[in-house]
């Protein structure tokens, strides 16, 4: 049994027109609401044995906060390029190459990559993933190159909004 978590990064900063992209860090409330989010996981006992993020700032901020909370060392994540600007394809080569001995994964993204592979590879139709939301995957495999279109069981999707009180 194979679980992969897809991690929109939180919200970012706008403020700085002079940084690039890839630069942007998170604003107060996307730290807020990523602290709120890893929380929830952590509650619910749903622990990640490996992190990956894409290297845009916003997102490996978001999984460091992820990574504080569940105590793992920051130095742990893999930051994997190719995830800043994945689409359909790109996610699904980096799903395909993720070591079999992990068997719970949380990979931080973007989108619109995020939300098309999630409904690609899940049996339920997800709409766009707002900033900081996770969409659970559940998959009856014991190989990460196993992961195909609608395999998957989405069994959590869940984003700040749905705590706003």
């Amino acid at each position: 049994m194979k679980k992969l978590f897809l991690i929109r990064h939180a919200k970012s900063s706008w403020d700085s027109h002079a940084q690039s992209d890839i630069e942007r860090p998170l604003n107060n409330r996307g730290e807020q609401n990523a602290l709120m989010m890893s929380k929830i996981l952590m509650k619910e006992n749903i622990l990640p044995e490996l992190l990956l993020s894409s290297p845009a700032l916003r997102a490996l901020s978001t999984a460091k906060i992820f990574a504080g909370q569940f105590g793992i060392d920051q130095e742990t994540i893999v930051i994997e390029k190719s995830i800043y600007e994945a689409g359909i394809r790109e996610l699904s080569i980096i799903v395909d190459g993720i070591d079999d001995r992990y068997d719970s994964v949380f990979l931080f993204g973007h989108n619109p990559g995020l939300s098309a592979f999630t409904n690609l590879i899940g049996d339920k139709f997800i709409p766009e993933m707002p900033t900081c939301a996770i969409a659970g995957l559940e998959f009856n495999i014991n190989r990460w190159s196993k992961v195909a279109r609608g395999a998957g069981r989405l069994f959590l999707f869940d984003y700040p909004k749905k705590h706003s009180k």
